[in-house]
């Protein structure tokens, strides 16, 4: 049977699971087994015995649950109270004002939380009663919120830039370098934006009550003091070469644990809470992988990538064309799975393209992983939408409205890397020159 009408019926297969509501790793194995049962003469069940076990074994998973479990533990700490205390100081007299407490509050969970939730959930139930008392226009506030949430997939240490490292074979800590730059380019984006939109329209931000002196500033920001170390600690230990993923998130945890120590926020309950939590969080994320593992040998013996791959070449599309179809694929995905299922799902075809497009994959990591942040804030799937209508009581069209621009910025952003492309890998081969 021709490769084209087996990738159909496979695809038909896969929405109608999914359709019915099937979670997404048995689906994967499902469609994997059918394919191989039906359109190969493969051994189907010893195939995914050994696939699901190789998958399972994986050592660079190993730091997954770590990175989850501290970004739980920080989740149930003082943390993000004292971060907008020690943060607050410094952008109240910027166009905007407290709104970038929000964007850069984001920007340095993301960094201790790995996590998208985590880092919309923790900045946001601090900062949206603090910017509502003080008159902030509410639409702007959720729009930040939403889209500076998202920073928890891009910034180290990435969860998602960890699932994509073990499904592409591309390098952990390589790619934590790489999401940094891009990470602050999209942080300064954000920024730009709010500041401009607040300078034309200065109802939406209200100018602070006082102004501190610089003294002030400084005391404040002693409250910046655990998470930062925290951070320099973690992430320090990656880029300095001293220890791996694996090894920095031991520390993280334990770091985590200290924290919360001292500041006397965390019991005997909420601790059992953080545990449980990064063990469902892992599982699930383990046994998508372990999945899309298996439908990638499946997808291998129909012979179905190598053709696409062909079409595709076919099209004589150039590198910029093949990204923004993917761009546009990614986005239409978005709207239906979450971003670890996004991703797996389509490795099995996308990253043969990809390569033979001569992109380099270090690169299509970073990509990836800013399409799914804007998968996060796209209708009827978009997790952060749904924290935030919960967290703010208002229908998720509202929400959406809010988080319109910044799904935009976020084009912007991929438009920025894929032009500029140092951006991404200039840090990288910075690093290994020395």
């Amino acid at each position: 049977m021709d490769a084209g009408v087996i990738s159909l019926i496979l695809f038909v297969l896969l929405l109608a699971l999914l359709a019915s509501g099937l979670w997404v790793a048995p689906t994967l194995i499902a469609v994997g087994y059918v394919a191989l049962g039906v359109f190969s003469p493969a051994p189907a069940g010893t195939l995914l015995a050994s696939t699901v076990w190789d998958a399972s074994w994986n050592w660079a998973l190993t730091a997954l649950p770590l990175f989850v479990w501290m970004g739980e533990i920080l989740f149930r700490t003082r943390l993000s109270s004292d971060m907008f205390t020690g943060l607050a100081p410094w952008t109240s007299r910027l166009p905007g004002g407290l709104l970038h407490v929000n964007i850069l509050g984001c920007g340095v969970m993301a960094a201790v939380a790995g996590s998208s939730a985590v880092t919309c959930a923790t900045v946001g139930r601090m900062s949206m009663p603090e910017l509502r008392k003080r008159g902030y226009d509410e639409g702007l506030a959720i729009g930040t919120l939403a889209g500076s949430g998202t920073l928890g997939l891009l910034i180290p240490p990435s969860i998602m830039l960890i699932v994509y490292g073990v499904v592409a074979q591309v390098s952990i800590s390589r790619l934590f370098i790489a999401g940094i730059v891009p990470g602050i380019m999209i942080i300064a984006i954000f920024m730009t934006y709010v500041a401009i939109r607040s300078s034309l329209n200065p109802s939406l931000a209200p100018k602070p009550d006082r102004h501190l002196s610089f003294g002030e500033k400084l005391w404040a920001s002693r409250f910046l003091i655990p998470v930062m170390g925290l951070i320099f600690v973690v992430l320090g230990s990656i880029y300095g070469g001293f220890a791996t993923p694996t090894e920095a998130a031991t520390i993280g945890v334990i770091g985590a644990l200290v924290l919360a120590a001292v500041t006397r926020s965390l019991t005997w309950a909420s601790f059992m809470e953080s545990l449980m939590g990064a063990v469902r969080t892992s599982c699930m994320i383990a046994f998508i992988l372990a999945g899309a593992a298996f439908l990638s040998i499946a997808m291998g013996f129909t012979g179905v990538p190598r053709v696409l791959a062909g079409y595709v070449d076919a099209w004589n599309l150039s590198p910029f064309a093949l990204i923004a179809l993917l761009t546009v694929l990614y986005i239409f995905l978005g709207c239906f799975l979450d971003g670890v299922s996004m991703m797996v799902l389509t490795a099995a075809v996308v990253l043969p393209m990809v390569q033979k497009a001569g992109i380099d994959l270090l690169w299509f990591g970073i990509f990836t992983v800013i399409v799914v942040e804007m998968a996060q804030i796209t209708p009827p799937v978009g997790f952060n939408l749904f924290v935030l209508q919960g967290m703010t009581g208002r229908d998720i069209l509202k929400v959406t409205k809010a988080a319109m621009p910044f799904f935009a910025l976020m084009l912007l952003g991929i438009l920025i890397i894929t032009l500029v492309p140092e951006i991404v890998l200039g840090p990288v081969q910075l690093m290994l020159s020395k």
